[in-house]
């Protein structure tokens, strides 16, 4: 059983970690996107609505699908002046009653209330209100559903770590909270 949850969280911290990776490329993508656009507008003189509802979305990407890579590596908000002077066993016993007090019933409620509002603007294949925007709002707000469901795998991942912490076993490394280069 201990392997199987080990395999779980393995994957589940490689998906998000891949995620992660995905989005610090996204993020220079977004950079150029607003360079250009701004070179386009101001020296150039073209425009393009399209190109500026892309930086949105690629925002909106970066920071919905951001949350659960800054889950998996310690980066949310805590009431650090008390979390790090707890023992290993302390930390996983808060992390394990935030998470299913707070974070689980968050992601939940995410997604049954966003649930008819992305379904009726697929419905309709909403798309921007500008002329020559983006016609496709539904896939940006279908974000709001990817959003908590990759949140929730990653609580998971690491509501099962403070399980095993809890219970004595090692959980693997935690070279996730060291500084890393993306790119």
């Amino acid at each position: 059983m201990l392997h199987k949850t080990n395999i779980l969280i393995d994957w589940i911290d490689q998906f998000t970690e891949t995620i992660g990776r995905a989005l610090a490329w996204l993020t220079m993508v977004m950079v150029v996107l607003v360079v250009s656009i701004v070179v386009g507008r101001y020296f150039l003189g073209l425009g393009s609505i399209a190109l500026q509802e892309s930086v949105t979305y690629l925002h909106a990407m970066v920071f919905m699908l951001g949350l659960a890579f800054t889950l998996k590596r310690g980066g949310h908000v805590r009431v650090d002046i008390f979390y790090r002077n707890y023992s290993v066993r302390q930390q996983a016993m808060v992390d394990l009653i935030g998470g299913l007090v707070f974070l689980v019933p968050f992601c939940l409620f995410i997604f049954i209330s966003c649930w008819d509002y992305v379904l009726a603007s697929w419905t309709i294949a909403e798309g921007s209100s500008e002329n020559d925007g983006i016609a496709a709002v539904y896939l940006l707000k279908t974000l709001m559903l990817i959003m908590p469901v990759t949140l929730l795998l990653q609580a998971i991942a690491e509501l099962l770590k403070a399980l095993m912490v809890l219970r004595g076993h090692a959980v693997g490394p935690e070279s996730d909270t060291e500084a890393e280069t993306f790119l």
